[in-house]
C-alpha cells in the first residue's frame, strides 16, 4: 500500500480545497473529476497548487463517474485513504430530479465503500452533510440528533450515511463519516447564498434577490473544512465514528447577507424572491453545531473568524470576470 490519497469530487468547490490541503501536507493525491467531453477538471484547473503538483507528479487527475462500480475499484487500487466527496449537492434541484440524487449520492457511496473493501484501504471517509438533521429538534445539535429527510437531497445523504455505518458493522470496512455544517468560501457556486449575494452586490445591484431571511445556519470557512478532512485521514481510533463539525454559532440568512453587503461596500436592499424559497415543509429552520466531538477526536476547531472569511470570499470574487445577470436564480 502506498501513501496515496484518492479524493472523489476533487474538481468541486470543497473537493478542490481538500486536494490542496493534502498536497500541502506532502501527500500524493489521485483526484477523481467527473468525466466530460471537454476534458475540464473543475476548480483544479484554476488552482496553481494543483497544477504545479500535477507537473511534479504528486497529483494524478483521473476522469470518471462514481456511478460506475467497476471503474471505482480500478481507481481506488493503490490508495491507502479514500476521501469520498463526489455528490449532487443542489438542494432545490433535488425536488426536480430526485432519482439522480439517489443514483449519485447513495449508489455512488455504495460503490466507493465496495472499492475500499476490495482494495483494502486503510480508511475511507464518507462526506455527509448537516442537512441530514433537518430542522433542529434541540440545539446545539450533536451527533445523536435524529435524522430527518426534509428534502430528496437529504434523504439521499442519509441513505449514504447508513450504508457507511452498515459497511463498518457488517464488513469491518474502516469508514469514518465526516459531516460538515454549512461551508463557504472561494470557488463556491452561485447556487449558495453567500456567493449569490456577493455577486449581486459587487455588480452594483440596488436590490439583492434572495430567499427566506429567517433560517439560521452554522457557517464554516472552506479552509477550516478542508483541514478537518486532513485530520480525519490520520487520526487514531475513529473508525466507525460519525463526526460533525461547525463553528458552534448560528446566524440567520439575513445576518449573513448583511455581512456580505458590508464586505462588498454595498448599501443595497435585500429583497425576498419567492422563486428562491424552499417548499414550506422542507425548509430547515435551524442548524447549530455542537462541535465537541470534533474537538475531542480530531483536535479540530475553526481558526478563521466569520467576518474575515466573508471578506476573503469577497476579495476572491472581485478577481473574477463579471457575472452575466448576477441576479438570476441559479438552481
Amino acid at each position: 500500500m502506498t501513501d496515496r490519497v484518492l479524493i472523489t469530487g476533487a474538481g468541486g468547490f470543497i473537493g478542490s480545497h481538500v486536494v490542496e490541503a493534502f498536497l500541502a501536507e506532502g501527500r500524493r493525491v489521485r483526484a477523481l473529476v467527473h468525466y466530460n467531453s471537454l476534458g475540464l477538471i473543475g476548480h483544479l484547473g484554476s488552482s496553481p497548487a494543483a497544477l504545479k503538483a500535477e507537473s511534479d507528479g504528486r497529483l494524478e487527475i483521473v476522469a470518471g463517474d462514481v456511478t460506475d462500480p467497476y471503474q471505482m475499484i480500478q481507481i481506488a487500487n493503490g490508495c491507502d485513504v479514500i476521501i469520498h466527496m463526489a455528490a449532487l449537492i443542489g438542494i432545490p434541484y433535488s425536488y426536480i430530479a430526485p432519482a439522480s440524487y439517489q443514483n449519485v449520492n447513495t449508489l455512488g457511496t455504495l460503490h466507493m465503500l465496495e472499492a475500499a473493501r476490495a482494495c483494502k484501504a486503510r480508511r475511507i471517509i464518507v462526506t455527509s452533510t448537516s442537512e441530514v438533521y433537518g430542522t433542529a429538534q434541540y440545539s446545539p445539535i450533536d451527533e445523536k440528533h435524529p435524522l430527518q429527510a426534509q428534502s430528496p437531497y437529504s434523504a439521499s445523504k442519509i441513505a449514504a450515511d447508513k450504508l457507511a455505518e452498515s459497511y463498518w458493522r457488517s464488513f469491518d470496512v474502516p469508514v469514518v463519516t465526516l459531516r460538515p455544517f454549512n461551508t463557504f468560501g472561494p470557488r463556491q457556486s452561485l447556487r449558495a447564498v453567500i456567493p449569490t449575494v456577493l455577486a449581486q452586490a459587487l455588480a452594483g445591484s440596488n436590490e439583492i434577490r434572495i430567499g427566506s431571511l429567517d433560517p439560521k445556519r452554522d457557517m464554516t470557512f472552506v479552509e477550516d473544512t478542508a483541514r478537518a478532512f486532513v485530520l480525519a485521514a490520520s487520526a487514531n481510533g475513529i473508525d466507525g465514528e460519525t463526526i460533525h463539525f461547525g463553528s458552534g454559532v448560528s446566524r440567520s440568512i439575513g445576518e449573513i447577507a448583511r455581512q456580505c453587503l458590508a464586505a462588498a461596500g454595498s448599501k443595497a436592499k435585500l429583497v425576498t424572491d419567492p422563486e428562491r424559497i424552499r417548499p414550506a415543509k422542507s425548509e430547515v429552520g435551524l442548524l447549530l453545531c455542537n462541535p465537541e466531538k470534533a474537538r475531542r477526536l480530531l483536535n479540530w476547531q475553526p481558526t478563521i473568524p466569520f467576518e474575515e472569511a466573508i471578506a476573503r470570499t469577497a476579495k476572491y470574487m472581485k478577481t473574477l470576470p463579471p457575472k452575466r445577470q448576477p441576479e438570476s436564480y441559479t438552481l
